[in-house]
Order: C-alpha cells, then sequence, then structure tokens
C-alpha cells in the first residue's frame, strides 16, 4: 500500500511518498480502508519533533489522527463492527496515523460515519469536534442562557464550538477577521468581533460566563481576555504552551484542554450531521501524496480551513 511516512524530525520535506507493507489486525483492532484523513497543527508539531515528550514515536511514523473509511478486516474480539461498515475516529497519537490506504485502528475508538455528507468529509469531524464537545460540556459545562466568548471562532474548532453553544442556548460572541463575519453568524453566533478593528475587551461589554481560546495569543492577551469572564466562570484554553488562567479570589477556574477520543461522544456528532444540526466544513480536499505541501503551507502560515487528505486509491 502508499503511505506519507518521516523517518526523522524536520520540516516538511521530511515527508515521504512511499510503498508499505499492508498491517494486520491485532486483538480489539480493525484494518480500516481510508476514504479520508486529515491535517491538523499538532501534525506539523510532532513531524517538527516539538512533542517528543509527550507523544514518543517510532520512526518512521505514518501521520494522520483523524480517520474516515471502511471496515477492511477484523482482529479477534471485535464483534460491534463488520466489515464493509463505513467509521469514523480519532486514532492515537503514537502509532502510525491514517495518511496511507490503511490504516489500524483500536475498535473502540470508531463509531459509524455519517451517512449525510461524503464519507472523506467526515474526516473533517472528529479531532475538532472532539474538541469543541469537550471544551463546552466537559469543562465549562455551558448550559442554556449562559455568555460565551469564544475567541479565535474562524478556525475549524471554532465553526464547531459556535455551533454547539448556539444548539445549547447559550448567546455566543465569536471573533474572526473581516471576512469571517457573515459565516459566524450563519453558524449560530449572536455578535461577531473583528478582532482586526476592534479590542475584544472594549466590544464585548458585559461579563461572559465562558471563554474558550482558540487562538495563539500571548500570555498577556489572554489574561486580559480572562478579565471578561464573571466571578465563577470558565476559561478553557486549547494553546498548550501557556497554562488558562484562574482567578481564586473571583472563582474563576482555568482549563487547559488536551482532547481525548471519545467513541460514544463522537457518536452524538455524527447524529447531529445526520439530523442536519452541525455542518461540516472542509475547505480543500487534496491527494495523499500531496500532504507534504500542506504540511509546508502550515508551516508558512498561509493555510486556512480543514483540509481533508485523500489516498489516491
Amino acid at each position: 500500500m502508499k503511505a506519507i511516512r518521516f523517518h526523522q524530525y524536520g520540516d516538511a520535506d521530511v515527508l515521504r511518498y512511499e510503498d508499505v507493507e499492508t498491517p494486520e489486525p491485532g486483538a480489539g483492532q480493525v484494518r480500516v480502508r481510508v476514504a479520508g484523513t486529515t491535517f491538523n497543527g499538532v501534525d506539523a508539531n510532532i513531524r517538527a519533533g516539538n512533542m517528543q515528550g509527550p507523544m514518543p514515536l517510532m520512526l518512521p511514523h505514518v501521520p494522520g489522527l483523524d480517520v474516515a473509511g471502511t471496515v477492511d478486516a477484523l482482529g479477534d474480539g471485535v464483534s460491534a463492527l463488520a466489515v464493509g461498515g463505513p467509521v469514523v475516529g480519532f486514532l492515537p497519537f503514537i502509532v502510525d496515523g491514517a495518511s496511507a490506504d490503511y490504516v489500524i485502528a483500536p475498535a473502540e475508538s470508531l463509531t459509524a460515519a455519517p451517512s449525510s455528507i461524503p464519507l472523506a468529509d467526515a474526516a473533517a469531524l472528529p479531532i475538532v469536534g472532539l474538541t469543541a464537545w469537550q471544551a463546552l460540556f466537559e469543562h465549562a459545562d455551558l448550559r442554556s442562557g449562559q455568555r460565551i466568548l469564544v475567541n479565535g471562532a474562524s478556525g475549524a474548532v471554532g465553526g464547531y464550538a459556535v455551533q454547539l453553544a448556539n444548539a445549547a442556548g447559550a448567546h455566543v460572541i465569536a471573533t474572526g477577521g473581516p471576512s469571517a463575519s457573515e459565516h459566524l453568524r450563519a453558524l449560530g453566533a449572536d455578535e461577531v468581533v473583528d478582532h482586526t478593528a476592534t479590542e475584544v475587551g472594549s466590544a464585548v461589554t458585559e461579563p461572559v460566563d465562558v471563554l474558550l481560546n482558540l487562538a495563539p495569543v500571548t500570555p498577556e492577551q489572554l489574561a486580559t481576555l480572562a478579565t471578561l469572564v464573571g466571578d465563577g466562570g470558565v476559561v478553557v484554553n486549547t494553546t498548550v504552551w501557556m497554562p488558562a488562567p484562574s482567578d481564586e479570589a473571583r472563582g474563576v477556574r482555568g482549563i487547559d484542554l488536551y482532547v481525548r477520543s471519545d467513541a460514544q461522544q463522537l457518536s452524538e456528532l455524527v447524529a447531529r450531521v445526520d439530523r442536519g444540526e452541525l455542518a461540516v466544513d472542509v475547505a480543500e480536499r487534496v491527494a495523499l501524496q500531496d500532504l507534504a505541501s500542506v504540511h509546508a503551507r502550515a508551516d508558512a502560515g498561509a493555510l486556512t480551513g480543514k483540509v481533508v487528505v485523500v489516498p489516491s486509491a
């Protein structure tokens, strides 16, 4: 089979499109014929060697944490899935990923794929959708009637966060660039702040219950945003290089979010997609052999929107 691998850490040109042996599933695993995977920002950090501490790899390594495809073979003890079934999932960080024709996945990490969108596009759901879900409902305990500020809402996670927060009955304030306003309002934002033209702090005139930060701001900027959170509120931060600020005197909790695979939560997201309640946004689709160019564009800051990567086979 064909796969993208890197044999050493480095910039995008360490990624090689090459022939590798088709893997066999072990106990509790399935082999998935890949219809699509995605590029996530963490993929570039892993490839560059920036995550060797928390995510030690055995090289060569196949990237690709999201997978959508069809079950191709079952390992011993797997009974909940059937060969030929369309599935979607979030793969473990430290094993070979889905930038290949086939991938081995823990059966427990997979759930049935949405039937209302192309199977390859379903790969754009797991990591970013689960990040939004866990931020809002596990960590922030977002409830109807609360106010939430989504900073960096025009990214992939932000799009899901705005939709989910709106569906939960929250008042959603979203920040984005000048071209994002119409799209964010269509997703359910009640207010949109153009952060390039207005200081967010001056635009948000009432305290919020939840701040979800998805943007690569400085610690000082995040601390300023945290002052917009009312007493007893929550700051959830996804930028792992700096901690979320807390304010014990006001009862404001700071939470650093590390997304995890959860097939039950992913199944709920899939159900919402199929009911037309959650839109899966794909900016572009690229062939597997062109994945290195996606990494290079990301490294140069020239990548926008969610990219789905499709094996040529």
